[in-house]
């Protein structure tokens, strides 16, 4: 045998067609005896190395083949990290890491110690939803650090061909595998923390749907057996922990919402942003401005101004810009010789930062008819939104201003509907309604405001203003009210007393409904404030008007 392929050899080199590198060939034959390959890779990877050895290397398709391989070859089959088994180690790192996020905190240490007792990563998929800014991307880094896994990460924004998720198949010219093969050789482990950003970015057109594809992806019952259109072998997804990132839950498809384990990360309370700001914040700035903790200080009192008066935002991303620029404005200082040590305090804030551009609402100062204070949620946290109504001889017309959506239009006109019911029992009988325009007006009229929490307020301020009786001013209060007067239950408590605090307000008025809500609240916040649970309409006018 030996005798007749050096002589095969020979007849090609007189020929010209010289054979494939010997030496490559000998390179993947030892790897394929050596290596602990599934036996179904082994077969294929002798199979495509007999054709690869009888072809001429000047064929195009010996280039195909020769590449086919390599990916195969370089991909991790059996190749595994040894997971970090102390629980208490990881809750340490994840802490070190990041202020807050308990919720996403929680649930990764209730996933390792099930990994623990079980030897086996079949968990559902987490998926981590929230404001821009807030660390989703980050804490992602976390966990892998804190389970000595390797970390990859594919941005899906903007993904609109399904064969960027599963790879082409081989026939075509300068084929190569999908996003998710590539990114588990770039691992080289079968492990890692799999991150897939902006998973609700996707987008699909004519060359097929991403979010499709992602279904196999994405099912811990399928994904041991992932086929890529270009590898033609099963591939096993089943050890990697993923981790999805979205801003907004409406971006993605309803059957991949089912496979993912939503975790809501909210906008972070001024607490926390300062907390963030001198844990972490601060020593990165300082660090990266070649500053030391001698040249450089921030009171608490100014973080506190920065991230009330200069920043609106759920995350962290401006206050950390804000706080970049007083870095650079000091290095400045120190370089020209004008002092060797930067304090800053809430007086220098305006020569470094220019003039504050947000303020927050004010409280009322003092009783009034017909205006209440109402809570919204923002996106960016909270605020205190005062109700104003009034009304004069007319026609019965009834006007809303100040940018109002729907739902806060029709709250308006169940609150009125359920007066005019009731107006035996208000002593409102004296009233001819058919006479009286009624204007109702919300401040800040720029600004859109909609949302199913403002019915009391509303109901509040018309009963206010036709009986005359004012309305305390450190009142505050949100819940939406039904046609019967009973007040129904409103979301994000925690943002709307935090900033129902911060306004000087001392007593809220909540629904009944959202008394489990209330350990939410921030202990700080919360042993300062009066909370009044309110179920019908009559607990809040009782509470809420100057007796």
């Amino acid at each position: 045998e030996f005798y007749l392929r050096e002589k095969l050899k020979a007849i090609k080199e007189e020929l010209g067609d010289t054979p494939n590198g010997e030496d490559e060939v000998e390179r993947f034959r030892s790897m394929i005896k050596d290596n602990p390959y599934p036996q179904n890779v082994k077969d294929k990877l002798t199979e495509e190395l007999a054709r690869y050895e009888m072809m001429p290397s000047t064929s195009p398709e010996a280039n195909v083949v020769r590449t086919y391989l390599d990916w195969m070859t370089k991909l991790p089959w059996f190749e595994m990290t040894e997971d970090n088994q102390d629980i208490t180690k990881v809750e340490k790192i994840l802490d070190e890491d990041h202020f807050g996020l308990k919720k996403p905190k929680e649930r990764i240490v209730e996933q390792l110690a099930v990994k623990q007792m079980t030897q086996s990563l079949k968990a559902p998929i987490i998926c981590l939803v929230g404001p821009p800014g807030v660390g989703k991307t980050s804490i992602s880094k976390s966990i892998a650090r804190a389970l000595d896994r390797k970390f990859v990460k594919i941005s899906l924004g903007g993904v609109t061909d399904e064969s960027e998720i599963r790879g082409h198949r081989r026939t075509y010219l300068g084929s190569m595998p999908g996003r998710i093969i590539q990114g588990m050789k770039k691992a080289g482990v079968m492990n890692p923390v799999f991150l897939l950003d902006e998973i609700d970015k996707m987008a699909s057109d004519y060359k097929g749907d991403p979010t499709s594809a992602m279904l196999e992806v994405l099912d811990p019952e399928q994904n041991s057996m992932f086929s890529d259109n270009y590898i033609e072998e099963p591939y096993d997804l089943s050890q990697v922990l993923f981790i999805a990132t979205a801003n907004d839950l409406g971006g993605i498809p309803g059957p991949l919402r089912d496979r993912l384990e939503i975790i809501e990360l909210s906008s972070y309370t001024e607490q926390e942003k300062l907390m963030i700001a001198k844990d972490h914040l601060i020593k990165k700035e300082l660090k990266n401005h070649g500053l030391t903790d001698e040249q450089l200080t921030i009171t608490d009192d100014a973080l506190m101004y920065i991230i009330r008066h200069y920043t609106r935002e759920a995350g962290v991303r401006q206050l950390e810009r804000l706080i970049a620029a007083i870095c650079r404005k000091s290095v400045l200082k120190i370089l020209k010789k004008t002092t060797d040590h930067v304090a800053v305090e809430v007086n220098d804030l305006e020569e470094l930062l220019g003039k504050a551009p947000f303020d927050h609402t004010k409280k009322q100062p003092k009783p009034q008819v017909g205006v209440v204070t109402g809570l919204a949620w923002t996106q960016f946290g909270g605020d205190i939104l005062p109700i104003e109504v009034n009304h004069f001889k007319g026609s019965g017309k009834f006007i809303v201003t100040g940018q109002l959506g729907d739902v806060m239009k029709e709250s308006a006109s169940i609150a009125l509907d359920y007066l005019k019911a009731n107006a035996d029992k208000y002593s409102l009988k004296d009233i001819y309604f058919d006479k009286q325009d009624i204007h109702i007006h919300v401040p800040e009229g720029a600004v859109k405001k909609d949302g199913p929490s403002a019915g009391v307020t509303l109901t509040t301020a018309i009963y206010s203003a036709f009986t005359q009786k004012p309305v305390r001013d450190d009142v505050a209060m949100t819940g939406e009210v039904t046609l019967t007067g009973n007040v129904l239950p409103i979301g994000g408590l925690k943002e709307k007393s935090i900033s129902a605090h911060r306004s000087g307000i001392h007593t809220i008025i909540i629904p009944k409904d959202n008394a489990k809500d209330i350990d939410d609240i921030p202990e700080s916040v919360r042993n300062d404030l009066t909370i009044i649970t309110a179920d019908n309409i009559d607990t809040v006018l009782e509470n809420a008007l100057v007796k």
